[in-house]
Parts: C-alpha cells; structure tokens; sequence
C-alpha cells in the first residue's frame, strides 16, 4: 500500500482530497494535518510514502518543508506562480496540482505516481533507458489530464488506452481498431494524440510487400 499524509489547511478539502486517495486501489490515507508542524510530526510518527502537501499553511509554506519528508512529494495547492513551483520542484516535488481541478486531475496523477511506485519495488540497479521510463511512467497522469484536441471523445481514448496497456505484443493502428470498434482512421489519430504526447512507442515493421506499417508500444 502506498501510504498518503494529506495536508491542507482547509479541513474540508483536507477530507475530500483523503476521500479520493481512499478510492484508489493500492493506497491508503495514514493521516490528514493542517499544519506544517502537524504534518512533520505525523512524518516522524507515521513515515508515509507520499505526501499531498498544500502550499499555503498557517505556520510555513508547503515547499519549505516539502524537502523535509523522507517519501515522495506531491503539491496540491492553489499557489501558481513560478517561484513557488520553482521552490516546490528544487524541494523534490514528484508533481505539481493546481487548485481548483476535477478530482479526474488528482486521480490520474495518483494513479501514474502508483504505476512508478510499484515498478521500484525490486532491488539491483537500474539503466538509464529504465530510469526513462519510470519517469514517464510518473508523468502519465500529465498527460492524461491534459485536455483532448478538438473534436476527440474521452470514451475512444480510454478505449485505445487500455487497449494499449492490455497487449502483449506492439499493436498497428488496424489492431487496435479492431479491439475498441471504431475505424482504422479515428484509430489513428487517437494514438497520433498519444505518440505526440510521449505516451506511447512508435515502431516501424515491415511486411511482405516491404510496405511500412506503424506498429504502437505503450510506455509503461
């Protein structure tokens, strides 16, 4: 499980935020503070794996003590001005989440950081091709979160989303039409969005005619 302090200086955010988080398979909430005091001293007690740590506390800035945690850190907070996502991100903040959002935002973010956690669950090194990915994996939910160019359906995309995830072999934009049942073109464009966004690995094959045919790898 990968164990969440939430901390917020609004108790009701605070609850909703630990609701979310809650929901999400692989995590559990071990505690909710409203203070930059309350949330080091539930640091030293409960030692949890990620930190959802708001900006504007009573007592301190959130990224002046994000560096004090000994898990991973994400900012949730209303603050957007570059010098505190510049401090936030020299503190070693996994991620950045600006208020207001739609708790899809906060979800997929979670989400993409738990992909990342689970995959550094072994022991032994790593490569650097490896560490790539791991932070693309991190940053999956970016991307996810990012509005969908004009005319595109989020029910298609997720379609061609799992469809993607749930292949054990590279699949050609014809593959995936075939699984989520829309046509080769609108196939297409879906996983030209993906590529765009970093999300997925392009790949040349060719068959027998020589012809070359794209073929798509999800990164992750």
């Amino acid at each position: 499980m990968i164990r969440t302090l939430i901390v917020d200086d609004d108790f009701r955010v605070a609850r909703i935020h630990a609701a979310l988080v809650e929901q999400l398979p692989g995590f559990s909430v071990v505690g909710l503070a409203h203070t930059a005091a309350d949330a080091l001293a539930l640091e030293a007690e409960a030692h949890p794996d990620l930190v959802l740590l708001d900006e504007y506390l009573p007592d301190q800035r959130g990224s002046s003590i994000a560096g004090a945690f000994a898990g991973a850190v994400m900012m949730v907070s209303a603050a957007d001005d570059i010098a505190t996502v510049r401090a936030a991100i020299a503190a070693g903040a996994v991620n950045f989440v600006i208020k207001p959002f739609a708790p899809p935002v906060l979800v997929g973010k979670l989400a993409a950081f738990a992909r990342c956690w689970n995959q550094l669950g072994g022991e032994g090194a790593l490569t650097q091709a490896a560490a790539d990915r791991l932070y693309a994996v991190l940053h999956e939910g970016d991307a996810a979160s990012a509005p969908l160019p004009k005319g595109r359906s989020a029910v298609t995309a997720d379609a061609v989303v799992d469809a993607l995830r749930g292949a054990a072999t590279p699949l050609t934009a014809v593959a995936v039409a075939d699984l989520t049942g829309v046509s080769r073109a609108t196939a297409q464009r879906y996983l030209s969005d993906l590529a765009r966004a970093g999300r997925v690995d392009l790949r040349m094959r060719y068959g027998t005619t020589g012809r070359p045919e794209h073929e798509y790898v999800w990164r992750g």
